[in-house]
């Protein structure tokens, strides 16, 4: 297995010594908590006790300007948002951890405000749930715009300015100048790239095809092994998203575009398994799945079980489709 998924003559990747250890669930499936990884877990319950100073410490690994696997995991903390912009004016005069604070805040405001607005349609959103959306919008913003003032080189402060500004309904020559920032940073930034899918689909005023048009062009553009195969998965799930019919990705075009999609990225032996290469192979998991692919066997495999919120959130009972589907695959 790991021959033909690796490259000729690879062998089995050597064990992670941060990583944590799996809980087993029902079917044998598990939630990926804090990225798998130990050092991540330690960040996520610094922030979680509301411990600046161990969340700075906790944070030596890392480079959240550029590591949006791991500042999201900051954004899911309930009650982060009160105390983190102390922490920023408390480390006013630190250029980084003031950039730092901001940009933690600014993501969890925008993560915030869609718990508030919730993912029903926008004609079931209540008038208070749309003011508190946009209130915790506009913090994100400010906070956002000033960590990257503070930090011209981080790409992360982009890409939540870009779901800040799908959120808010800003022109289109803003997103379009955000996007724009971000890849200046990173042209192949795979977080900016899958944004950008979810800004082009039609219920956010986009066009039918558009996000498939643009994924296949940035895809094109990609070295062989870059994750950025994925955003091809995640516009066709989008397409299944958007659409009545059910069975809209069974078709072998769309098959044979999946498959040759993973082996070019997530499957090839050049692929490299960064923090939160999970969430990678479960948008594919769920794209081969919805396409009745055999592929889908390979990514299952190599998942050994891993389910991460995102995209089988757009399913009813995630865990029960996960499930099936590595039952049939």
């Amino acid at each position: 297995m790991f021959g033909k998924l690796f490259g000729r003559g690879a062998e089995r990747p050597t064990a992670d010594p941060h990583a944590l250890p799996p809980r087993k669930q029902k079917h044998g499936t598990y939630a990926l908590r804090a990225l798998g990884d130990t050092r991540v877990l330690a960040l996520v319950e610094a922030a979680d006790a509301g411990d600046w100073s161990a969340v700075k410490t906790a944070l030596a690994p890392f480079d959240l300007g550029r590591e949006q696997a791991v500042l999201g995991q900051l954004t899911d903390v309930d009650g982060l948002e009160e105390w983190i912009v102390r922490a920023a004016e408390e480390d006013k005069d630190d250029k980084e951890l003031r950039a730092t604070a901001l940009l933690i805040s600014g993501a969890r405001h925008v993560a915030w405000g869609w718990e508030a607005r919730t993912s029903a349609r926008a004609v079931d959103v209540g008038r208070e749930q749309w003011q508190t959306f946009y209130e915790r919008l506009r913090i994100a913003e400010e906070h956002l715009l000033e960590a990257a003032e503070l930090r011209p080189d981080w790409v992360t402060p982009w890409r939540h300015l870009l779901t800040s500004g799908r959120g808010m309904s800003v022109d289109d020559s803003v997103q379009d100048a955000r996007l724009a920032a971000g890849l200046r940073r990173d042209p192949l930034n795979l977080d900016l790239h899958l944004e950008w899918v979810s800004h082009l689909q039609p219920r956010w005023g986009g066009e039918p095809g558009q996000a498939l048009e643009f994924a296949r062009k940035a895809f094109a553009g990609a070295p062989d092994g870059h994750g950025l195969g994925c955003v091809i998965a995640m516009a066709h799930i989008e397409d299944w998203v958007e659409s009545d019919d059910r069975d809209c990705l069974q078709q072998p075009r769309i098959r044979t575009e999946l498959r040759e999609a993973a082996e070019r990225s997530i499957l090839h032996h050049a692929y490299e398994r960064r923090l939160g290469w999970q969430g990678d192979y479960n948008i594919f998991a769920m794209a081969l799945s919805l396409a009745g692919s055999s592929t889908a066997s390979n990514v299952f495999r190599e998942l050994d079980g891993v389910i991460t919120q995102w995209p089988w959130t757009f399913m009813s009972d995630p865990d029960k489709a996960y499930a099936r589907f590595r039952k049939v695959f």
